[in-house]
């Protein structure tokens, strides 16, 4: 459903249980830069009042997630850490050239945000199923279904705004290029490392 290229190593999900504290702080941190995205496509594409709509809604329910978080690192005893840069971020984001008119600028940013979400997914779904403590999984598991909508609903704008054969194109292409990332993380305590 995805289409990810490449599927994370399971033994991923090993890094994440000797490191669940690191693993919380990068997680609520992803959730805020989430809302943040949703903020600031609001800020640049005002005239597009769908999705305006529905990326209000969106940095509400991201920021709702962050607290969700937030809560669950105070329950364990521990605070919220600092944020580092995601590694699998800022490579992403050099994959499309910079520049290039409103809409295309829009359509890249869509398809770079549903990709996050899709393998935040994917990710969210590997530690529902692998993590021995019930409640993270438990957690995780609603969490992964939330990250699903956000992927279909940025790939579904991207095709609206864009014409729909070019965006596949791009689409499948940034899927490659992700795959090529991918390869080399997954060694870190971090959502997306």
């Amino acid at each position: 459903m995805l289409g990810l290229k490449l599927p994370t190593d399971p033994r991923w999900v090993n890094i994440v249980e000797k490191n669940i504290d690191e693993i919380l702080t990068d997680h609520a941190y992803c959730e805020q830069k989430a809302a943040s995205t949703a903020i600031s496509l609001i800020v640049s594409f005002p005239e597009y009042t769908d999705l305006v709509t529905e990326m209000v809604a969106l940095s509400r329910e991201e920021m709702g997630h962050f607290k969700m978080v937030h809560d669950l690192i105070l329950q364990r005893g521990n605070t919220l850490g600092r944020d580092r840069k995601d590694d699998y971020v800022i490579e992403l984001i050099k994959f499309f050239p910079k520049g290039g008119s409103r809409t295309t600028q829009l359509v890249h940013r869509l398809l770079y945000a549903a990709l996050i979400e899709a393998r935040s997914c994917e990710r969210f779904r590997l530690l529902s199923e692998e993590l021995e403590d019930k409640k993270l999984a438990d957690f995780y598991h609603k969490l992964m279904v939330s990250e699903a909508g956000h992927y279909t609903m940025f790939l579904k704008f991207a095709r609206k705004y864009g014409d729909l054969e070019e965006v596949n194109k791009k689409w499948d292409s940034l899927l490659e290029y992700e795959a090529q990332i991918m390869k080399d993380l997954g060694t870190k305590e971090s959502i997306h490392g």
